[in-house]
């Protein structure tokens, strides 16, 4: 069997595209009177925190979906969704550490957003580790989906943690319950075009992801091909007295 592999490249095309647009909008955007240039840091760690949400999201639907069709695709589609998404908390985390400590004069702090969102990033990095305890997809899907579909509940709460408790972390600065945070016109759309970028990023990388999965399935069935020539069936057992 031969392995089929269909590459597209326009996904990677979106994304540099998508970034330099981000880019140059947060170059031009006004420095923040109160924060100066570190305000830049808002335009990845913003967008970065919505592509978890996002990502995470994609993992519940999948493993729900999963749930209820036993459809190992919707299985794949939560397991490479959790992947981007714990990449992305991370990068969340590692910004806001490096905001945190310009701002509040310390690497961490135990604010409530800042700890629910490392217990979520720790949630989901357990749940690829769920993963990996079987070789058997049916069992593997089956446990992980549950973790899924549990792990979602922490979405809202986190979101939503600096308006429900007094934290040190600033408001949700575009989803929230009044108008946005941001008055400066230009500061608000760069701020969307950033979200916008990520948004991009997280399909194009599902894309990718997904398409590395078929690669991944096909070998695995390659593998357990019964059609597979056995090591060693191609040597011919000479006939005795034959001349050479």
């Amino acid at each position: 069997m031969k392995v089929q592999t269909r590459i597209r490249w326009w996904p990677w095309a979106a994304v540099a595209l998508s970034l330099v647009v981000a880019f140059t909008l947060s170059m031009i955007s006004p420095r923040d009177d109160v924060q100066g240039e570190l305000v830049r840091i808002m335009y990845i760690h913003v967008p970065a925190a919505w592509l978890a949400y996002v990502a995470f999201f994609m993992t519940f639907v999948g493993s729900l979906t999963y749930l209820l069709t036993k459809n190992l695709r919707w299985d794949r589609i939560a397991a490479a969704s959790a992947e981007i998404g714990v990449f992305f908390t991370g990068l969340t985390l590692v910004l806001g550490m490096i905001w945190g400590k310009s701002t509040w004069g310390v690497w961490w702090t135990w604010d409530a957003r800042l700890t629910l969102t490392a217990i979520m990033f720790f949630v989901y990095l357990g749940y690829l580790a769920l993963r990996r305890t079987t070789d058997d997809p049916v069992a593997r899907a089956s446990r992980a989906s549950v973790l899924g579909v549990l792990g979602a509940v922490q979405i809202p709460i986190v979101h939503f943690s600096v308006v429900w408790w007094r934290t040190l972390h600033q408001p949700p600065s575009i989803v929230r319950p009044d108008s946005p945070a941001i008055q400066e016109p230009l500061m608000l759309i760069t701020l969307i075009v950033g979200v916008v970028a990520f948004t991009i990023i997280y399909i194009s990388l599902m894309i990718k992801r997904i398409e590395l999965t078929h690669l991944e399935d096909q070998l695995t069935e390659i593998e357990h091909s019964t059609d597979q020539p056995v090591a060693g069936e191609a040597v011919v057992v000479p006939e005795l007295g034959a001349r050479p």
